[in-house]
């Protein structure tokens, strides 16, 4: 994975992709976790940022994820849960499953796997983002209206 420390701030290069379905959107959280964030995680040294978001969501959904668009590319900076400083890089892709994927006929949140973390994945409106804690916040509103072209944003929680 493609994180590291230096000082007291980490950096993380990340990829995530936006499923839709149905005027939804499928987000995921740590169990007992604060917030909601799109599937996706680390690139490792080597991967093409496409060939993260496959591996991620083979490992995470047990799904073959066919990716689309680059939607954005967003830098962020924010604080963790645990105090650390963050600067995270991160591709924002378009993404969907076969149409037969099980996952498109979740009506109820499941449980994901990521190694020994629990995560629970669930659809959620599109008109009710601003209901939910989402990370980054961004997404509450770039997720109801999709860019047409690659948007480069620079999110600085600090």
């Amino acid at each position: 994975m493609i994180c590291f420390d230096i000082n007291e701030m980490r950096f993380n290069y990340r990829v995530a992709g936006v499923i839709l379905h149905d005027d939804n959107v499928l987000l995921n959280r740590i169990e007992g976790g604060g917030h909601w964030f799109l599937p996706g995680g680390r690139v490792e040294m080597g991967e093409t940022s496409i060939q993260g978001l496959q591996r991620e969501v083979r490992e995470e959904l047990s799904e073959e994820a066919q990716i689309g668009r680059l939607l954005w590319v967003a830098e962020s900076f924010f604080r963790g849960s645990e105090g650390k400083s963050y600067h995270e890089l991160c591709f924002y892709y378009l993404m969907d499953f076969p149409a037969e994927s099980p996952i498109y006929r979740a009506e109820e949140p499941f449980d994901l796997l990521e190694g020994r973390t629990i995560m629970i994945a669930q659809w959620f409106p599109l008109a009710r983002l601003a209901e939910e804690r989402l990370y980054p916040p961004f997404l509450v509103q770039g997720l109801q209206t999709l860019p047409v072209e690659t948007v480069h944003i620079v999110d600085d929680g600090r």
